[in-house]
């Protein structure tokens, strides 16, 4: 595996680096590459869906129930809307 070198890093991207390090729980140097495979190699679609992915799956059955009992009333039809 190849090794690379960068030169010039200012201190406040030494500082970030540092603190998103400690935040992943890794070396400085795997979440660099970390920062660099999710930036480049992403998937942006997959990237957009992970951005939103807290606001998926997250209702308990109490709550599913809830919400099916509450649009009950628009999933019936009501055959005189169709009449002329």
């Amino acid at each position: 595996m190849k090794s690379i070198t960068i030169h010039g890093i200012d201190k406040d991207l030494e500082k970030k680096i540092a603190e998103k390090s400690k935040e992943y729980g890794l070396s400085q140097n795997r979440t660099v590459k970390t920062i660099l495979r999710d930036s480049l190699l992403s998937n942006p679609k997959a990237t957009k869906r992970e951005v939103f992915s807290d606001l998926f799956g997250k209702w308990t059955p109490k709550e599913k129930e809830e919400f099916e009992n509450r649009i009950k009333e628009l999933e019936e039809v009501d055959e005189s809307d169709w009449e002329k």
